[in-house]
């Protein structure tokens, strides 16, 4: 599986590389050969961050899951920023390298177009990186992402440089700019129309203080999905259009029916927690994600914090699992912000043989702690298999106590818990 700080690298390198292919070897450690290098690195690290956001299955395949995706996705973003600064400080250019421009334009437009793309990447960056940004704003700045990869394009086929388009770096800069510029215009013209989805209809809500679950059935058709995997939906409600990732909270069902447990966390989920009603539409973008179970007969731990608990639910609903007598499941929460009434984790537990244990004091309490060390003392830590849903505080101190006990990293599967 391609993982984020090798992908980042590799795209890096290559982009150095390219460059020095084009300029004479004495003037690789100088300031105008890293600023170039910079330059062409940050273009394709926008242009591959743009690839992975056009939400194709083969890209998902290869990082394991849309939620590696859009952790790659971040910091290629992150990475971009970074080396586009440092191009944008120092000169990119000698007077002893041949230089010209591929589409020559007046030096005017070409300093605009320079500045604009500098401009757009840091707005688009520090959104993806602003948590207090309402969803709504964030979503609509965000769609600039596309349109700014083409400004960025533009600025390297305007700008006087030794890279020729057929030359190694030329032909890199093309091969890469294509490609997230095909992934733009699809994302933003054509995934509502060739994505996978369905319309669905809101028929039950069942609220408490801080969440609820929303049932709701296919209009049509139902979407087929696994156990432990999310969906994009966009509600057609004012307010509330922009898809938004929910975890799926419940198991295929002959029906088609699909469940979400739904926590107010932000301006978003405030306002359709507060005004979902039954009769509402939706259209489910899905099925998301690779969280699956480890199977075989595997001795399993499953923790869960908060919100995280819902695609253990959706595992506790799957009739068709087996071994669930072999599974120990820890749930982290706060008082007063537990699921809904309607949802008995605690029964639906015993039906299905899952040994349960609520934590509501927090992960150093002795409950979690000294069952964790017994069920690896009982039955070692080479056959347990950890499976995570949960905020990042709790995923530290969970793989703090595999290390005490001797179970290894590659034990532990884990759902990216934040996506913003």
């Amino acid at each position: 599986m391609l993982k984020t700080g090798p992908t980042v690298t590799a795209l890096v390198a290559i982009s150095f590389l390219t460059v020095a292919l084009q300029i004479p070897r004495d003037a690789w450690a100088s300031t105008a050969a890293l600023s170039l290098g910079s330059g062409v690195a940050a273009l394709s690290l926008m242009a591959w961050a743009a690839v992975l956001g056009g939400r194709w299955r083969f890209v998902e395949a290869a990082f394991g899951g849309l939620d590696r995706v859009y952790e790659t996705h971040k910091w290629l973003g992150v990475w971009a920023l970074g080396l586009a600064s440092f191009h944008l400080v120092f000169s990119a250019s000698s007077d002893a390298w041949t230089s010209a421009a591929i589409v020559p334009l007046p030096r005017p437009a070409t300093r605009l177009i320079r500045q604009l793309s500098f401009v757009v990447l840091m707005l688009i960056v520090l959104l993806a990186l602003n948590r207090k940004i309402p969803y709504s704003v964030w979503r609509w700045w965000h769609k600039l992402s596309g349109p700014s990869l083409l400004v960025v394009i533009a600025h390297w086929l305007t700008f006087k440089s030794p890279i020729a388009l057929l030359s190694p770096a030329g032909l890199w800069l093309a091969t890469v700019s294509a490609l997230g510029a095909a992934a733009a215009l699809y994302k933003l013209l054509l995934y509502p129309l060739l994505s996978n989805h369905a319309e669905y209809r809101l028929v039950a809500v069942s609220p408490s203080d801080s969440a609820a679950r929303l049932e709701l059935a296919p209009v049509k058709r139902g979407l087929d999905f696994a156990p432990g995997q999310f969906a994009f939906v966009a509600w057609q409600h004012p307010g509330l259009r922009e898809p938004h990732p929910f975890t799926i909270a419940s198991a295929d069902r002959p029906d088609g029916h699909i469940a979400f447990v739904i926590r107010a966390l932000g301006d978003y989920t405030g306002r359709l927690l507060a005004e979902a009603t039954p009769g509402m539409r939706a259209s489910v973008y899905a099925p998301f994600g690779r969280f699956e179970r480890a199977g075989n007969g595997a001795r399993e731990i499953w923790v869960a914090g908060g919100v995280g608990i819902t695609p253990f639910l959706a595992w506790l609903q799957d009739e068709r699992a087996d071994g669930l007598d072999r599974v120990t499941l820890f749930y982290f929460y706060t008082p007063g912000r537990g699921l809904p009434e309607t949802v008995d984790l605690e029964t639906l537990a015993q039906r299905r043989g899952v040994e349960y244990i609520p934590i509501t004091t927090g992960p150093g309490t002795p409950s979690f702690v000294q069952r964790f060390a017994r069920i690896v003392g009982d039955d070692g830590a080479s056959p347990v298999r950890i499976s995570f849903c949960g905020p990042k505080g709790l995923l530290k101190r969970l793989r703090s106590l595999m290390h005490e006990h001797g179970v290894a990293d590659t034990q532990l599967h884990y759902e990216q818990f934040e996506f913003r």
